[in-house]
């Protein structure tokens, strides 16, 4: 009698392999793409918190902060670092978005009346498709063709 082994063929396990691959081949874009979509919602809920801390440094300082460090937690109280968001945030990197504060000109008391806020992918196309603005007004606009600005469509 003959003897045979018990097992599998390398063509059956080649078939196997391969469609292990298809699967996962069809597999990573929806992964990256539903992590762009997680990226985008956190800069959008990023530029919330960064409005509702500037309104709260606004009323506790008489103005908007020079740094966006200034909302951050640091060493000392004061206006030089109000604790009013993370330091994650406060570094201007979130999420596969960086964040770039500008303050506008200080009135004649030294007092910041006016900011804007961009965030940028990181790497486009790869972090998020889309880039984001706010001001003091608490709008947040959108465009996915270059940097946003005041005239992009507000989101919402």
């Amino acid at each position: 009698m003959r003897n045979r082994n018990k097992g599998f063929s390398l063509i059956e396990l080649l078939v196997v392999v391969a469609i292990i691959m298809v699967i996962v081949a069809m597999a990573i874009p929806n992964v990256l793409g539903t992590r762009m979509t997680a990226n985008e919602t956190s800069a959008v809920s990023s530029l919330s918190t960064l409005n509702t801390a500037g309104i709260t440094y606004l009323t506790i300082y008489g103005g908007y902060p020079a740094t966006l460090s200034s909302l951050g937690p640091g060493e000392t109280n004061g206006p030089a670092s109000a604790d009013l968001i993370d330091s994650v945030l406060s570094s201007g990197s979130k999420s596969g978005y960086n964040f770039l504060y500008s303050p506008g000109p200080k009135d004649p008391s030294g007092r910041v009346n006016t900011y804007t806020i961009k965030a940028d992918p990181v790497s486009p196309g790869t972090t998020g498709r889309k880039s984001f603005f706010t001001d003091q007004s608490g709008a947040i606009r959108s465009n996915t063709a270059g940097p946003a600005d005041v005239s992009s469509t507000p989101i919402g």
